[in-house]
């Protein structure tokens, strides 16, 4: 029976024995009234009768009955305290009319060691004159879909039963289980002690949190699989997924070769097994009571070597497909550096990887790092391409299951391209390129929060030493170094930089101020937006082009694609000084400019373009927004469609356009062909291109358009105002102790800003326009010189300056103490030294930091001067007007 506030579902079955193809009621319950997305909370009680159904002694079913009811809370959850954990104010009120004494004070301590910890909080108590055990998980709500269900395969594996099962909910978002366990007595087979039983089971619950039921879900129901090594298979298997032909069918097969059904592949599931033992042979700390604990039921499986694991692949498949797929988990096994699947609690799965496996014809640029993050809600990657490096995690959404299988097929060579341009566009500062990307699974479209809290957290967890022995143990360390990692916010993740920040701090990280930038300014963050960060750079492209040319900006007519509510449209009509028609989700076109005192207002206001005072127009001017249908522009020409008109707008030849600055949505397309729509008689109509946001433009259009004699400067030189304003956020994070960044860096609640913050983002902004220009006259030089396609020459430059610096930071210049400090000195942010002192700052900084800011400034300023191909005794000349200034 369900109905919207009750339900009760009765069941006659085997106790201690799950029914693969039977009604699973308690899953089904479970998707209905416990992970559902509605605003209602449920709680459940199980029960299961002792007496066995039927009058025939080989009968053994029994009554099973599940009784779900809407919770009544005291405070709605919306309105409580996710801190909050007094049971009277955020407990039901059937719960408090029922609970014990004692279990109200059961339920009230794990609650308060639960709104402190990512992961599930796992008690054990015994029954008094009982064999009975009490085992009680909490958890936060909406974190681990599933497990109450999977909770019952777990225990059921290891031969035990459950008389009664609690799930309670609580309006602080938190969910406890109770469950009382005993022995499954009706098993012949010779089973270990209790407490090492309960012991076991409650330790693989926090792997179970992770993926409550993961793909080989139903050979661990069959025993063909332990719970460990089907969460391992799972890992190999998104692994494989990614990397093995990703345009074959090869990782579709996987489920084919370890179908326990099909009887041609009965005995593949002996070399997961194999590579599980193996796999825990290295990851598993050497003390011999966690390794008794946690690889029991391989325990009777032989350690195989590489090379015998590599033999048993050939001896036991039918075919190279299938070798193929399975010589796959030997490449994951083999890539491993680190992973948290052995610490006693976590959130999600974590895998340090060596990126050396990936084949340098698809990935010509060498990666650094690269982590694997598997959680319940989706999979994502971390990679960077220096050791320090700095970049954004985003998390992709998918409308459909073909949206997902098209976005997991192209995840990782997304990521990779993503941290390359990174790469290039962060050429002059200390942080190298990096990228993370999460993928939420299909049903998971609403987890977003969820998954990335589990995927920093776990990141963390390779990242910190441990240091609270039975929740987080030391990890096997093959990678053998310290690693930091720097992050942004992306599409999707704008609103968890500070959430992150705080979890950082929470969990003992030293550097907790400089891990995510785009933090609001209370933690010391500077937001590009306010302050006009990510602008700053295009319009010195902007001025520079004028400058060149001799032209008046306050007379250029110039195309902004991102209107006055935007981060980059805002700050591109407060800095420029154009005439402009801008397009957002309203195209507003004045051939005699855009009134700027109201385009101003609207910029200050962040408010959208539409709000716009047409009264402000002048004669021929025109304002069509995306919904507007059968439109008659001033020129007579008809528009059916709003939407059309305004993606296609770009590409029109309006005769009245001398820049175009893409700042924003909505994203604009250009690839050869409609490159051909810009140009007329042979010249391109847009004499200026400034891509003062990423722009989706092939490198063929890009010629296509200079060749036509269009002024263009990419992204990667043009839009670097934002990455260079974070890039001195960490710097100012590593170089302060945590009393002197909350008091030089961080505003008050009231709003108020220190002196300093206001003084350093001055600098901040004319450092980014120090940047800009050094690069904008060095690209103008070398193409005035050698005749090469800006486009082109921005690439070498990057490439040039990277590869300079890598080799700086590891010659013996850094190891000149005197050449050392006279590039730190002249890299580092003078308001930064005045306040703590060079040597201060060069305590503080991590080594691998100080070698970045030494070679990318090093390298930078050379290139900057000299060119991206310079002459052999260039760099010669550079470094001996240096010496003499240091000499002098």
């Amino acid at each position: 029976m369900e109905t919207n506030d009750h339900a009760i579902y009765i069941d006659s079955s085997t106790p201690g024995k799950t029914k693969v193809a039977g009604p699973r009621y308690e899953e089904h319950l479970e998707a209905k009234y416990l992970d559902h997305n509605g605003r209602s909370k449920y709680r459940v009680e199980t029960f299961r009768s002792p007496a066995v159904l039927g009058n025939s002694p080989s009968s053994k079913a029994s009554l099973r009955c599940y009784f779900v009811y809407k919770c009544q809370f005291q405070t709605p959850p919306e309105k409580t305290d996710p801190n909050e954990t007094r049971l009277e104010l955020i407990a039901d009120t059937g719960f408090l009319q029922k609970a014990t004494t004692n279990t109200r004070q059961v339920y009230q301590e794990i609650i308060e060691l639960a709104v402190k910890r990512a992961g599930p909080v796992i008690e054990v108590f015994d029954i008094k004159d009982s064999a009975e055990k009490r085992m009680v998980i909490a958890f936060r709500s909406r974190t681990a879909r599933g497990l109450s269900s999977a909770l019952s395969d777990l225990y059921h594996y290891y031969g035990v039963i459950s008389s009664r099962k609690y799930l309670e909910q609580f309006s602080n978002g938190i969910t406890v289980i109770s469950v009382y366990l005993k022995p499954d007595l009706s098993l012949n087979a010779e089973l270990p002690s209790w407490d090492y039983t309960i012991n076991q089971i409650s330790k693989e619950v926090s792997l179970l949190y992770c993926l409550p039921h993961n793909r080989f879900h139903n050979l661990f129901l069959t025993g063909q699989l332990s719970l460990q090594e089907s969460v391992y298979a799972h890992s190999a298997w998104v692994f494989v997924q990614h990397f093995l032909n990703r345009l074959g069918p090869e990782y579709a097969s996987l489920f084919e070769i370890l179908d326990p059904d099909n009887d041609a592949q009965a005995n593949y599931p002996s070399l997961i097994r194999a590579f599980y033992a193996s796999f825990a042979n290295v990851h598993l700390v050497n003390d011999p009571e966690v390794a008794e604990q946690l690889t029991s039921s391989s325990s009777s499986v032989e350690i195989l070597s590489d090379d015998a694991l590599k033999d048993k692949i050939s001896k036991t498949v039918n075919n190279e497909h299938e070798e193929m797929v399975l010589t796959a988990f030997r490449v994951f096994n083999n890539a491993i550096l680190k992973t948290n699947y052995f610490t006693p609690t976590k959130v999600a799965l974590s895998f340090r990887l060596d990126p050396s496996f990936l084949p340098e014809v698809e990935y010509p640029k060498s990666l650094y790092g690269m982590f694997l993050v598997i959680s319940s809600e989706s999979r994502g990657f971390h990679i960077r391409f220096k050791d320090i490096s700095r970049g954004g995690i985003r998390i992709v959404k998918s409308r459909s299951k073909e949206a997902y299988s098209i976005n997991a097929r192209k995840l990782f060579d997304e990521n990779y391209n993503l941290a390359s341009t990174q790469q290039r566009k962060n050429k002059d500062i200390p942080e190298g390129g990096s990228k993370g990307v999460i993928l939420l699974d299909p049903e998971e479209q609403d987890r977003a929060r969820e998954a990335f809290e589990k995927y920093i957290d776990s990141i963390l967890d390779l990242l910190l030493p441990a240091q609270t022995p039975g929740i987080k143990n030391p990890l096997v360390d093959l990678y053998g170094k310290e690693e930091i990692l720097f992050m942004d916010p992306d599409e999707n993740t704008t609103d968890l930089a500070d959430w992150a920040t705080e979890h950082a701090r929470v969990r003992g990280a030293p550097w907790w101020k400089s891990f995510f930038t785009g933090k609001s300014p209370k933690l010391g963050g500077i937001p590009h937006d306010t302050y006009g960060m990510n602008t700053r750079s295009a319009c010195e492209y902007v001025k520079g082009i004028c400058r060149k040319l001799e032209l008046d900006p306050s007379t250029s007519r110039k195309v902004q694609i991102g209107g006055s509510d935007g981060v980059l449209g805002s700050s591109e009509v407060k800095l420029g000084d154009d005439k402009y028609t801008v397009e957002g989700a309203v195209v507003l076109s004045d051939p005699t400019g855009l009134d700027r005192d109201e385009l101003l207002h609207l910029a200050n206001k962040r408010a959208m373009t539409s709000d716009y005072n047409v009264s402000k127009f002048s004669k021929g001017r025109y304002c069509v927004r995306c919904h507007d249908q059968n439109i008659t522009l001033p020129s007579g020409e008809i528009l059916t469609n709003g939407t059309s008109f305004l993606s296609t707008f770009h590409l029109l030849d309006t005769d009245s356009v001398d820049s175009f600055v893409p700042c924003g949505d909505p994203p604009v397309s250009i690839d050869l062909i409609t490159a051909n729509r810009l140009i007329k008689d042979g010249k391109s109509i847009i004499p200026y291109l400034v891509e003062g946001a990423n722009l989706r433009i092939t490198q063929e259009a890009k010629l296509r358009l200079e060749e036509a004699g269009c002024i263009l400067y990419e992204d990667a030189s043009a839009n670097k105002g934002g990455v260079t304003s974070s890039s001195l956020e960490v710097l100012a994070a590593l170089s302060f102790d945590n009393a002197g960044f909350i008091e030089n860096m961080c505003v008050s609640a009231d709003g108020k800003a220190p002196q300093f913050y206001k003084d350093f983002i001055k600098q901040v902004q004319l450092k980014i326009q120090e940047n800009a220009r050094l690069e904008f006259e060095a690209i103008w030089r070398e193409h005035d010189k050698t005749g090469i396609a800006r486009s082109i020459l921005s690439d070498k430059l990057s490439v040039a300056i990277i590869d300079l610096d890598e080799k700086l930071q590891h010659s013996n210049l850094w190891d000149d103490g005197k050449v050392r400090l006279s590039v730190l000195k002249d890299a580092l942010p003078g308001l930064l030294l005045r306040k703590i002192g060079l040597e201060t700052m060069v305590s503080r900084i991590p080594e691998s930091y100080l070698r970045s800011i030494f070679g990318s400034h090093l390298a930078s300023r050379f290139m900057y001067e000299f060119g991206s191909s310079p002459s052999p005794f260039a760099f010669y000349v550079f470094m001996s007007k240096r010496m003499a200034q240091i000499s002098a």
